[in-house]
């Protein structure tokens, strides 16, 4: 048995070391720990922007309407001239309600005489020309003959080669005059048999024909314009 004196004569320090020991008896700490603090919230996401509907898909093009095409042309007239010229009438067809013949250059002012004598076409409307330069034949001439008996327009077109001639509708019509004469001021195509082939639009000594597809849209003859105005061009 222990001595009680000696235990009370120990010193507190010693008292709580043996008390330290045992863990049984040792005493609890208290920990001061700091006031919790309230936790900030969580934002809320950002809104979900709604995905676009997708876009309607786009109506398919519309087919491209057919390109207009001739059509045979089939009357007493083109059967008649057929059977009389054979492989001379080229074609006879219609094109957006035009009618109009290609003949040969050997024929043309037989059907032209015919057109007017026989089928009262007795109005020369037009004579001009369409250069088509890497054809063999490089031009059309064409005439644009009216009946006003039939109320009837018609086209005759021939086809032939750079320089070669075309015998002149002046006997025919006397209104081919002035239209001959563009036809040759423009593109150089000679009419035998007219009265008085020469420029109508530009100056006599003109170098070149201006509707040909060969010459320039600038194109001018500076000879001529330096010889006879006295002034350089600027084109």
């Amino acid at each position: 048995m222990p001595d009680e004196k000696s235990e009370l004569d120990k010193s507190p320090q010693q008292a709580n070391n043996g008390l330290a020991g045992d863990p049984d008896k040792a005493p609890e700490k208290t920990v001061n720990a700091a006031p919790a603090t309230a936790a900030s919230p969580t934002p809320p996401p950002p809104p979900v922007a709604p995905k676009p509907a997708p876009a309607a898909a786009k109506p398919a093009a519309p087919a491209a309407p057919p390109k207009p095409a001739p059509i045979a042309w089939e009357s007493p007239l083109v059967a008649s001239l057929k059977q009389q010229y054979g492989s001379g009438i080229r074609e006879a067809a219609i094109y957006l309600k035009d009618k109009y013949l290609v003949v040969d250059k050997s024929i043309v002012f037989d059907v032209l005489t015919r057109m007017r004598d026989d089928e009262t076409f007795d109005y020369c409307v037009d004579v001009t020309a369409v250069h088509w330069p890497k054809r063999e034949e490089q031009f059309d001439v064409v005439y644009i003959l009216y009946s006003f008996a039939k109320n009837e327009r018609v086209r005759i077109e021939t086809m032939i080669k750079d320089g070669e001639k075309v015998r002149s509708a002046f006997s025919l019509w006397p209104t081919a005059d002035w239209l001959e004469r563009e036809v040759f001021d423009m593109y150089g195509i000679e009419f035998t048999g007219h009265p008085g082939l020469k420029r109508i639009l530009l100056p006599e000594g003109w170098t070149g024909y201006p509707l040909r597809k060969d010459y320039g849209i600038r194109q001018q003859d500076q000879a001529w314009i330096k010889a006879n105005i006295g002034i350089e061009s600027g084109q």
